[in-house]
């Protein structure tokens, strides 16, 4: 399978980790629709690889829908959402249509018994999310939203264990930056209208308060502040290539975040995406992507932790895994919340919206 390391949105990690668990065949069902975003790609290998088993695939673009059944060995190319809406054998519609279109396609699946595992941002506005909330409610079911940067990302997933086996002591600060490659000319329209794809704290942002959440073990926060930019791409009036955003959680945590689309040319990825984490006994940092400057390719996923005793730095790519998709299947099945709650999910989608709402515009 391929992995596009340059191109953030087609980026889809293969887990190189010995994947010791699996669901049994035909244990959980899941067909796509909408191809809109690359993250389809990594979201599906996700699934796949812990035996989730693909059996239908829809996009309003057929000769799409051809490609990636050919690629991810979908049997079956439908011609209507309706046709796997109807099916019962499926279990979970897994989706990255464009953004203003996932809520909508989230609520029909879900009422038609269904699981929605939905690339992020998994909701543009507040009345969505609102929809969203009363819809699982009334039917029980999951709307999962894929947070790549954190659950598809083996140096975040084994910093996360750190700090639940409390090597680092109770988190006081977290920074992240998140810068991001353009490659402009390949974008979609779509892509730069923040009504169809959310403006960029919705659009990269979201990864970043939902592991802000994660790793303070916070359950709400305040936004303290929030400012976006269009700084080289005026062009596309209602684009921002920046973006930053403060908060505090709940439980005291203070949070920074820069987001940009300045990934200069030279470098070998599509980010240098870097986490800081402050605690009462230790730190770490996460280099998500790339150790800039390092002559090896293959050498993100890299973190580096310091406790009272020893500064340690652990290359993680090949030895944690993503055990997101197994343990989030396990939940769809058992209809449990031990790998992540709805009411994680659903906090992170609205407060990301408030800090876009209330963004500051810098001339």
């Amino acid at each position: 399978m391929e992995i596009n390391r340059e191109d953030g949105m087609n980026y889809s990690p293969v887990s190189l980790a010995e994947i010791s668990e699996r669901l049994k065949e035909g244990e959980l069902n899941f067909a796509v629709i909408g191809l809109d975003h690359g993250h389809i790609h990594a979201m599906t290998q996700g699934l796949t690889e812990i035996g989730a088993t693909p059996v239908a695939v829809y996009d309003e673009d057929f000769s799409r829908t051809k490609a990636f059944a050919e690629k991810h060995h979908i049997p079956a190319c439908v011609t209507s959402v309706e046709t796997i809406m109807e099916d019962p054998c499926v279990n979970l519609i897994v989706s990255a249509i464009r953004p203003d279109k996932r809520t909508d396609l989230g609520l029909q699946a879900m009422l038609h018994g269904k699981d929605y595992f939905v690339d992020k941002p998994g909701a543009l506005t507040l009345n969505e999310v609102k929809k969203i909330r009363e819809t699982c409610s009334e039917t029980g079911r999951k709307y999962i939203v894929y947070f790549g940067e954190r659950v598809h990302v083996e140096g975040a997933v084994y910093a996360q264990k750190l700090i639940e086996d409390g090597k680092i002591g109770r988190v006081l600060s977290i920074t992240i930056l998140a810068p991001h490659r353009l490659n402009k000319e390949s974008r979609p329209e779509w892509f730069f209208d923040k009504n169809q794809n959310g403006a960029i704290i919705q659009d990269i942002g979201s990864h970043q308060m939902e592991q802000f959440l994660t790793y303070s073990g916070a359950e709400d926060a305040k936004i303290v502040h929030s400012a976006v930019a269009n700084y080289a791409n005026k062009d596309k009036k209602d684009f921002y290539d920046f973006g930053e955003f403060s908060i505090v959680t709940d439980n005291g945590t203070a949070g920074y975040c820069r987001l940009d689309w300045f990934t200069p040319d030279g470098m070998r990825v599509w980010g240098d995406g870097r986490v800081f984490i402050v605690g009462e006994k230790g730190s770490i940092e996460i280099r998500k992507y790339i150790d800039a400057g390092n002559e090896k390719f293959d050498d993100g996923d890299i973190v580096i932790f310091t406790d009272a005793q020893r500064e340690n730095r652990i290359e993680c790519r090949g030895s944690v895994g993503f055990p997101f998709f197994y343990r989030v299947a396990q939940d769809m099945i058992n209809r449990t919340e031990n790998e992540i709650t709805q009411s994680h999910i659903l906090k992170s989608m609205e407060l990301t919206i408030e800090a876009q709402m209330k963004a500051v515009v810098i001339e």
